[in-house]
């Protein structure tokens, strides 16, 4: 048997320690994401690929807004090579994120900037209430598809960062789940061109993104959080502009309770329609066909050609 010399021992440490202090995972291992709910757990899981396994803290059918970690989920947090998360839409997973793993997080809000809670409905002086319960900044950025898409070249170049020996295969992916989302926004553009009526009544200000995108007003029931109880005044007020803009549909959530949103149509006599704000796994299908069903309650409610 041969004896290994000092210098190849030396050689040997050397090639040790450059592998445990590379700038990039290896290779042959898939990254391990967390991803804080849905839309993110999406993208990451269609730009990774093979070369990820990634791990929703958000339970399905559930709010993702109440989010609670329990001590092994923070565990799972602090472990992750890279956590999705979007700042300021779940605190609980914020506050894991910043105690446990904030060199290896990708916050969405920081690639791309939230627009204000509240926005105006053009002609309309009564909305007081609605401006005070819609402070803050809307998370509900995948909504729109084009930001949605850039979020994705974001992430892309993240996964690259953490595993280069697969940079081309991350980007190959998210030029293609751009290139969808772009045809997606094309879809939607030209179903909701032509409609009677742009205004839409919701139980939670969700969708301030997606009326930005195609032109249409939103007029919430709640406000940014869905367990936020509405006052009278505030279901007054949404009554009398759904009636002055003849809204005849008051959309609901499925992970939410109907009840204000049948008030206020028994209240103009409107009927009620679902309208998802895709922050959970849809019950079937993925992100685009929840997005194409919501596009088909639109054109019904909004009676479009």
């Amino acid at each position: 048997m041969c004896k290994k010399t000092p210098s190849l021992m030396v050689l040997i440490g050397l090639a040790i320690g450059l592998t445990a202090c590379g700038a990039g995972k290896d290779s042959d291992s898939r990254l391990d994401i967390v991803a804080g709910f849905y839309p993110l757990a999406y993208i990451s899981e269609q730009v990774g690929g093979e070369f990820v396994e990634v791990t929703t803290l958000a339970a399905s059918n559930t709010e993702p807004h109440d989010l609670e970690l329990t001590p092994k989920q923070r565990t799972r947090v602090a472990d992750a090579d890279l956590v999705v998360y979007l700042k300021g839409f779940q605190p609980a997973f914020d506050d894991a994120v910043s105690d446990h793993n904030r060199d290896r997080g990708f916050d969405a809000a920081g690639v791309e900037p939230l627009l204000d809670g509240y926005t105006p409905i053009d002609g309309e002086q009564e909305h007081e209430t609605l401006e005070e319960d819609g402070k803050g900044k809307d998370p509900h950025v995948w909504l729109n598809p084009i930001r949605l898409a850039n979020l994705v070249q974001g992430l892309a170049k993240r996964f690259t960062e953490i595993q280069p020996s697969h940079g081309e295969a991350f980007n190959i992916a998210a030029a293609k789940l751009r290139g969808r989302l772009q045809a997606l926004d094309t879809e939607i553009d030209a179903a909701l061109a032509n409609c009677q009526s742009r205004t839409i009544v919701v139980s939670h200000n969700a969708f301030g993104y997606f009326a930005e995108r195609y032109d249409l007003r939103q007029v919430a029931i709640s406000g940014l959080s869905p367990e936020q109880e509405p006052s009278p005044e505030r279901l007054a007020e949404v009554s009398r502009i759904a009636e002055r803009n003849h809204v005849d549909t008051v959309f609901f959530e499925s992970v939410v309770s109907p009840k204000v949103a049948e008030t206020i149509a028994a209240e103009i006599g409107a009927k009620t329609a679902k309208l998802d704000p895709i922050e959970t796994k849809p019950n079937s299908g993925d992100y685009f066909d929840q997005m194409r069903a919501n596009t088909q309650a639109l054109r019904t409610a909004l009676k479009c050609s």
